[in-house]
């Protein structure tokens, strides 16, 4: 790392630590010839992920969309805001893992609702139902026997 004051190239570490977004790490450096001090930050470089969507359309992906379709189908129900942030990070962490640039929207909620499943019958219901969009009862109560035949 280069110093800014001196344009020195042998900087030090001197303190290490989560900056208060916890999303990076902030460090004080000293410079081994000026003896000024400063601080950089290192943030992890994330792949910019696209969205397909099932019309084709390809959008950037936003955690928020995700967020609102978990609270609807959690309204009203016995999971915490801990436990949704939870859920969420781990949807995010498995789709970053793919490594791929472009995923399908269908993906992302086929992981989503495998994992509201776990969380809470009633909400992965509420979901499935605007996810897969349920024409008539029939299509619902087929969705219920798959929940209840799971017990």
């Amino acid at each position: 790392m280069k110093c800014p004051f001196c344009n020195h190239e042998n900087t030090r570490v001197i303190d290490s630590r989560p900056a208060e977004d916890n999303n990076s790490i902030r460090r004080r450096r000293v410079c081994d010839e000026c003896d000024k001090r400063f601080t950089t930050y290192e943030k992890v470089e994330t792949i910019p992920l696209i969205i397909i969507k099932k019309d084709n359309n390809r959008e950037a992906y936003d955690r928020s969309k995700i967020e609102s379709g978990v609270l609807r189908a959690c309204h009203k129900r016995p999971v915490s805001a801990a436990q949704i942030t939870t859920l969420i990070d781990d949807v995010e962490t498995e789709i970053f893992n793919m490594e791929d640039k472009e995923i399908p929207s269908e993906k992302i909620g086929e992981i989503l609702m495998n994992k509201l499943k776990k969380l809470d019958e009633v909400a992965y219901v509420r979901f499935a139902s605007v996810y897969r969009e349920f024409k008539d009862l029939n299509t619902f109560m087929d969705e219920l026997k798959k929940v209840m035949s799971t017990k």
